[in-house]
């Protein structure tokens, strides 16, 4: 999500926020005069919404770790339950939402995703690759110590577009991210960048390297793929499996992107 006025009003505690919200949030601590505007519109995942609002007004800081670690072991625990438990009606949606995975009439779709454990923290990223009516194909890898929601979210993006690139087919290949910060930084923002020696009127480019490079690649490619936005944790299969490969490679600690193996969809959901 976008970070809106009415959600800073949410998150913080007589107008302040805590050491480890600014963590998450990337920001200086404690926070400068300006720190509300320097968040507006700033895209957050799902999961450090929900850490943000359960930090509201922790001052001790060993509280707020806690409850950052107790969010993330409920976040490991819902990963690794059985879909037994499922009820029927979950069950369709959850198929149906699977139907959707080969979009726009390509027969190649590649879901991409990154998570981190605060922010910066420990990140990685995943995917899941769809090609025709096979089995789709999960990998995770690009883990950080160090990371950010946006590192990861550009790394994730950029393995797509490799992957992209290396497979053959006369169709145009979709690749969907759940973050529109990756998608418009490189097939919008960059131009403009670009044009004035990558550089923007306000504040430095962060993670500048990372978008130049996946930017360059998406130029060479660009008209071979159709690269679309996709609401995260929305019950699209595709999209909750790459989240569950970001997951994975933040366990896994693997720097190289790796195939995951499974028997079945329902048992990595």
């Amino acid at each position: 999500m976008n970070i809106t006025t009415n959600f800073i009003e949410l998150i913080t505690n007589n107008d302040t926020l805590n050491k480890t919200q600014c963590k998450i949030l990337n920001i200086d601590f404690p926070t400068d005069a300006n720190w509300q505007e320097l968040l507006q519109n700033k895209e957050i995942s799902e999961h450090d919404v929900n850490k943000l609002i359960l930090l509201k007004g922790i001052v001790a800081v060993k509280s707020q770790e806690q409850i950052d670690k107790n969010y993330m072991e409920i976040i490991e625990f819902k990963k690794n339950k059985t879909v037994t438990k499922e009820t029927p009606q979950t069950q369709k949606t959850a198929s149906v939402s699977s139907t959707s995975n080969n979009q726009n009439n390509t027969n190649v779709s590649i879901y991409c995703d990154g998570a981190c454990s605060g922010n910066p923290g420990k990140s990685g990223s995943g995917l899941a690759v769809y090609k025709n009516a096979e089995k789709p194909v999960l990998y995770y890898g690009n883990y950080e110590k160090h990371g950010t929601n946006n590192t990861a979210e550009l790394k994730a993006l950029y393995k797509a577009l490799l992957l992209a690139d290396e497979i053959k087919t006369e169709e145009k290949v979709m690749i969907l991210s759940d973050s529109k910060y990756s998608i418009d930084c490189i097939s919008t923002w960059a131009y403009s960048w670009k044009r004035n020696g990558w550089t923007k009127k306000f504040g430095e480019i962060k993670n500048l390297e990372l978008i130049k490079n996946t930017h360059n690649l998406y130029e060479q490619i660009k008209n071979n793929i159709i690269i679309k936005h996709v609401k995260g944790h929305s019950g699209v299969e595709g999209n909750e499996l790459a989240d569950r490969m970001a997951l994975h490679a933040i366990k896994a600690q693997n720097d190289e992107f790796e195939v995951y193996s499974y028997t079945s969809i329902d048992s990595v959901l």
